[in-house]
């Protein structure tokens, strides 16, 4: 007895140590998304090729409202796909009825955004994912018990089992879909993609190719120095982060929200905020990173005043000069940049 324990005692000790790794690469297809006109490839990540399975599974999750800790608000709370994935609001509301600080960006086309968040803290869509769960003003809810209580539904077993592999639901594995889902929604084929790409002299008004002009126009709107505009695409954001003035106080050096600074602690990213696309820009009102312009004539006045003095005021604000027929043309333009919604985006069940 006393050899077999001197035997096995080795393998005890070897194996106390191994945890259970669950894998996390998806298991099926790799499937590809088509980008509408405008558009460029779809950016995909190697250790995360989009599947129908992993694509399906994270729109589950995205209208699951039980990754919430009263079981009242999903993703899609914040990201309606009615109001092209915003919600309309200055700030959204949280669980129990809390209120944020900060609008509710877009998530169309949202795969090709180099940093997520106004603040730019997370760096893909997987990293993003699961930051909104535990946010005390967002969903409010701790990693396990989500995973807790997904795990109760026999439904996302198979659902699991088909994009991974294995039943088990993990928080890996929920970034990952959800972030697969996220990358399928994308909107293009604008009437500026038609005139811009597709060969239509008619697709844009008068009014809206004067403002297009305007738009691009160092010397007037300078716009397109961070709403980017290449020769076969255009995201209309430059990925980048810069101050604009918005919500700096009376002083003129105190900000509200440090934006970007929070994450970097760089004097100059004080009061620094991503640049938004301004694709679908007419319908997702209202606007800046607190939500408090309401319309984009508000907006384009805001740019034409050059922002609001501060220390770190970008230097591309400081070049916009614009007359009022400018900034009626640069408001038609706007309008110009609506695509459709993508198609199979709502509430599984509601193709």
């Amino acid at each position: 007895m006393l050899g077999w324990a001197v035997l096995v005692t080795p393998l005890i000790l070897l194996t106390a140590g191994c945890k259970s790794v669950v894998p996390d690469t998806p298991i099926g297809k790799e499937v590809h998304i088509q980008p509408p006109l405008g558009l460029p490839p779809v950016p995909i990540p190697k250790d995360n090729p989009p599947t129908a399975e992993t694509i399906a599974l994270g729109r589950r999750l995205f209208y699951d409202k039980r990754l919430s800790k009263d079981n009242t608000l999903a993703c899609a709370s914040c990201h309606e796909p009615n109001a092209y994935f915003t919600d309309n609001l200055r700030v959204s509301k949280g669980a129990g009825g809390q209120l944020g600080v900060r609008n509710a960006p877009t998530l169309l086309n949202v795969a090709y955004q180099p940093f997520q968040f106004w603040d730019g803290r997370a760096l893909t869509l997987e990293d993003q994912a699961a930051s909104p769960m535990i946010n005390p003003v967002e969903m409010n809810q701790a990693h396990k018990v989500s995973v807790s209580k997904l795990r109760r539904d026999p439904v996302y077993h198979t659902m699991f089992r088909a994009a991974f592999g294995t039943e088990d639901v993990t928080l890996s594995r929920i970034e990952k879909a959800l972030a697969s889902f996220e990358r399928t929604l994308l909107s293009g084929d604008s009437a500026f993609d038609r005139f811009q790409y597709g060969g239509d002299s008619n697709a844009l008004t008068p009014q809206q190719v004067r403002g297009l002009a305007v738009f691009i126009n160092p010397t007037k709107g300078n716009c397109a120095a961070c709403h980017t505009i290449n020769a076969q695409y255009a995201l209309f954001t430059d990925g980048k982060f810069h101050n604009l003035g918005e919500g700096v106080e009376e002083d003129g050096v105190t900000f509200k929200d440090l934006g970007r600074y929070h994450q970097t602690g760089v004097q100059t990213d004080r009061g620094a905020f991503k640049t938004p696309t301004l694709r679908n820009v007419a319908k997702t009102a209202p606007y800046m990173h607190d939500g408090s312009l309401k319309t984009l004539k508000e907006v384009v006045d805001f740019y034409a005043g050059q922002g609001n003095s501060n220390p770190n005021l970008d230097k591309e604000i400081q070049t916009i000069h614009l007359s009022g027929q400018d900034r009626d043309d640069l408001v038609a333009f706007l309008n110009s940049l609506t695509g459709d919604l993508p198609a199979n985006a709502g509430p599984p069940g509601k193709e």
